[in-house]
């Protein structure tokens, strides 16, 4: 029983002392490696689709509840290399997004359609709608706004 409590508290002094080393994770790190990363990424990014578009955000201003609200965001590829939209997402299940599933290519449009469907959905509102793309950011966001009038009872 001594025996097994010595050895016990040896290692657990064992482990403190280990685990307090003083090195720390950055000076484990090659800098070399940092600096090849770092230019690896910037040729990346030079080769990586650019996305523009005529706009961001549309304000629909006031309109009735039950209206369906619809706009379409024009989308150009100004980079250099071919622009994929792999996904769109929006805030809440009431605005529905259609978006190319094809590749755009460089100095090409295209339309993203938003719909936003104001039943249930009085007073202010503000939407999102989120897409995934292989631009350097990864994912670009477009926003809908405007002020729903609550039916009467």
């Amino acid at each position: 029983m001594k025996t097994s409590t010595i050895l016990l508290a040896f290692t657990i002094t064992l482990g403190i002392f280990t685990s307090c080393d003083n090195s720390t994770a950055s000076s484990k790190i090659d800098k070399s490696n940092l600096d090849q990363a770092k230019k690896r990424d910037v040729e990346i990014s030079k080769g990586a689709a650019t996305i523009s578009f005529d706009k961001i955000e549309y304000d629909f201003g006031t309109v009735n509840e039950g209206d369906i609200v619809e706009t379409i965001f024009k989308v150009t590829n100004s980079g250099t290399s071919d622009l994929i939209i792999t996904d769109a997402r929006a805030s809440c299940g009431c605005t529905v997004p259609v978006w190319p599933k094809e590749a755009i290519k460089p100095g090409e449009t295209a339309d993203i359609g938003v719909k936003f469907n104001t039943t249930g959905k009085p007073n202010r509102q503000s939407k999102t709608v989120t897409l995934s793309t292989n631009t350097a950011l990864g994912r670009e966001i477009l926003k809908i706004s405007g002020m729903v009038s609550p039916k009467t009872k």
